[in-house]
């Protein structure tokens, strides 16, 4: 495939060839406002010749402080189509590493609503920003050509979850994310009359590579706790809308809704989340929520996204005995199963890579390579080093998660959070899922905590805190204690996975 696509061919080109082909379709709708793919195209044009008029010119970056809606794919595609750089920040981050982030990039350009260039002009790191633009453009100038961009040059530059070290800002070129709409689309596999709802901003942007018309959720991702399910039902409801992308904690809410309430969104044919791990109880509460929809759970990485996928009613008749059900390993993905060290991995050839993974069905790191892997972060030759096995023109990426391979692929939680016993490797997915199939347990997890195995729980009801108590104690391993906690401490991404150090922090203060 590499070889057999022209260099320009990209994201933008994919966007443009669904314009044109279908310029009357709605491609992004947000409450009362939608606009069409012919409409958005022309904008598109218009706002990358502003942006040249502006001065942005090929290869620089520049800083995207936009919400989700029309407005942030147009100045998108605008910059991809002018071979400028688009740099993103998650709405949900802290003001220091905001600041931390703008040091790294050195972008040369701000582009931001009114509150986002207010809040520029306060802040050091984006105060020194040279160019700071809004969101309106000139549509009335001439549309001049544009500079060509080739597989290699750089599209995308996005943040990782960490809140520790230095930022990891992942590089996306164009090939890459060429090849990532390609890993992908088998799994969102769109339908001509699909009306998607992509709570995860990458996917609204494949749907406009595949002509699927985007329906922006009226959700709040910088405060998921404010989540409105009945708002989203409406939405689904009023605009028939089939396929929703999101991640757990979305698909949770809204089917915990849907069953208190006794609805049904008939509408709904294809549900695909990931971001976090969900456990056979939880995909029994999908399933009931929507009982003929097809529901996958997709397994992937920032760097490696998807890795591999597995359907719900394959999940709920699973037993995690030793660790959690992800499905077959994806075409686009090689994974293989290494010895977990903290140590940067260096090899000469593949046959010296083989010779560190463990036997057949033993727990170790997952590491994936495909076209679709992520290779390079920006200015940060430290977590190459660390995440990256290169092997000539070959990367392997180590997700720092654990697991094992079985026929299908089984995640046993992350390396670090892995408790060494006696008897081996224990895995924290292992009492996760059980602990959450008990009646009262909104999250727990297991950790080592003064030399003895203890259970954290995150109640979601109240007044089951001793019958939750006595069925931990029934359980045939022995723990040191259960310790209850108001909230488990989550990602901040998703709002789905338990963030281990935060957590440890918590417990560290509680003694």
């Amino acid at each position: 495939m590499e070889n057999s696509l022209p260099d320009r061919f990209n994201i933008v080109d994919l966007f443009h060839e669904a314009a044109r082909t279908n310029p009357g379709k709605p491609a992004i709708i947000y409450r009362e406002n939608s606009i069409s793919f012919g409409a958005l195209e022309t904008a598109v044009a218009q706002t990358a010749a502003h942006f040249l008029r502006k001065g942005i010119r090929k290869g620089d970056r520049v800083l995207v402080f936009v919400p989700m809606g029309d407005d942030l794919y147009r100045t998108v595609l605008a910059l991809f189509r002018i071979g400028a750089i688009a740099v993103f920040l998650d709405e949900w981050v802290s003001v220091k590493r905001l600041v931390e982030c703008c040091r790294l990039a050195q972008c040369a350009a701000f582009i931001g609503t009114f509150k986002g260039r207010v809040l520029a002009r306060l802040l050091p790191g984006l105060r020194s920003i040279p160019l700071h633009l809004g969101l309106k453009y000139d549509a009335d100038q001439a549309v001049p050509s544009f500079p060509e961009t080739q597989r290699g040059d750089i599209a995308l530059i996005t943040f990782t979850t960490g809140s520790t070290g230095t930022p990891k800002a992942a590089i996306r070129t164009h090939g890459l994310l060429f090849e990532q709409f390609q890993a992908l689309i088998p799994l969102i596999d769109p339908g001509p009359g699909d009306i998607c709802m992509p709570v995860l901003p990458i996917v609204l942007l494949i749907n406009l590579g595949a002509g699927v018309t985007s329906v922006i959720a009226d959700f709040n991702p910088r405060k998921p706790d404010t989540m409105k399910p009945e708002r989203i039902a409406g939405q689904i409801s009023g605009l028939g809308i089939t396929s929703i992308i999101a991640s757990p904690f979305f698909v949770k809410q809204l089917s915990r809704y849907l069953k208190a309430n006794d609805l049904f969104l008939n509408t709904i044919q294809k549900i695909l989340t990931g971001g976090a791990p969900v456990f056979p109880a939880e995909a029994r509460t999908y399933r009931e929520a929507f009982p003929q929809a097809h529901i996958g759970i997709v397994y992937g990485s920032t760097e490696a996204e998807p890795m591999s996928m597995i359907a719900i009613d394959e999940l709920i008749a699973s037993e995690t005995v030793r660790g959690l059900n992800v499905g077959k390993v994806e075409p686009a993905a090689t994974v293989k199963i290494i010895a977990i060290t903290e140590d940067n991995i260096t090899v000469p050839h593949e046959e010296a890579l083989s010779a560190l993974e463990v036997a057949p069905g033993g727990i170790g790191e997952i590491i994936v390579s495909g076209k679709h892997v992520l290779r390079d972060y920006l200015n940060n030759p430290e977590a190459l080093q660390r995440n990256k096995i290169f092997i000539g023109d070959k990367c392997w990426h180590r997700t720092g998660d654990s697991g094992f391979i079985n026929g299908n692929l089984f995640l046993t939680g992350r390396c670090a959070s892995l408790i060494r016993t006696p008897n081996g490797l224990l895995s924290t997915f292992l009492f996760e899922n059980r602990f959450q199939a008990i009646n009262g347990v909104e999250m727990g997890t297991v950790m080592q905590l003064n030399g003895q195995l203890t259970a954290v729980i995150e109640l979601g009801d109240s007044t089951r805190r001793d019958a939750v108590a006595a069925a931990i104690g029934s359980l045939p391993e022995a723990f040191g204690d259960v310790i209850f906690i108001p909230k488990i401490p989550r990602d901040p991404r998703h709002n789905s996975k338990i963030d281990y150090e935060k957590l440890r922090g918590v417990l560290a203060r509680r003694n």
